[in-house]
């Protein structure tokens, strides 16, 4: 069990590390500092330091927030090229909020145009979701348990197998109210905007 969690945690770093060198090559690309850059986004110059040095552990929230402020869909971050890939289950690189109650994998990114992620979100709990860039649809599948989704203060509630299509470009929260955790299969796709 030890192992595992230093194999785990080796694997973070590296992920960290990959995210850092992502970050800076695409915001030099587009002529962005990171004063200008932690200015937009509302993030910390000393935050985003320390993700492009490979030392920071961004929640999920820091790399939504640095994706959609460089225009860029979030896997961009994450280095996923291959002709075939293959998405193990417990094995993929886990993004998390800020207290570990919402955990997503991102899986696989099509041509920039959509991206596939598997989401686990713990019993009595609630994520909150802010806008994506505008033209941002999410297609959200429960494969163990309940949801409920709200977008713009409306509920839909829904179970194992259910699916939800909504515009992503408007706040939304994912609320678990059972007692097992929620898994979920997320398609986000990008408009071409």
């Amino acid at each position: 069990m030890i192992q595992l969690a230093k194999e785990e945690l080796a694997e973070n770093q590296e992920a960290g590390k990959q995210i850092g060198k992502n970050l800076r090559q695409l915001r030099t690309s587009k002529g962005i500092s990171i004063e200008a850059l932690a200015k937009q986004i509302g993030v910390s110059k000393l935050t985003l330091l320390k993700i492009e040095q490979g030392e920071g552990n961004p929640t999920l929230s820091v790399i939504w927030k640095i994706a959609n402020g460089l225009h860029i869909p979030i896997t961009a971050l994450l280095s996923f090229e291959a002709d075939v890939a293959i998405a193990r289950a417990n094995k993929a690189m886990k993004l998390s909020s800020s207290n570990d109650e919402f955990i997503v994998e991102p899986l696989f990114r099509s041509q920039g145009l959509m991206e596939c992620y598997r989401g686990y979100l713990q019993p009595q709990c609630r994520y909150e979701s802010e806008a994506h860039r505008l033209g941002v649809v999410e297609t959200v599948t429960v494969m163990a348990g309940q949801l409920t989704i709200e977008v713009e203060g409306e509920s839909h509630h829904l179970s194992a197998y259910d699916s939800i299509h909504f515009k992503g470009d408007r706040p939304h929260a994912y609320i678990n109210l059972g007692k097992e955790t929620a898994v979920l299969h997320f398609l986000i796709s990008y408009s071409l905007l």
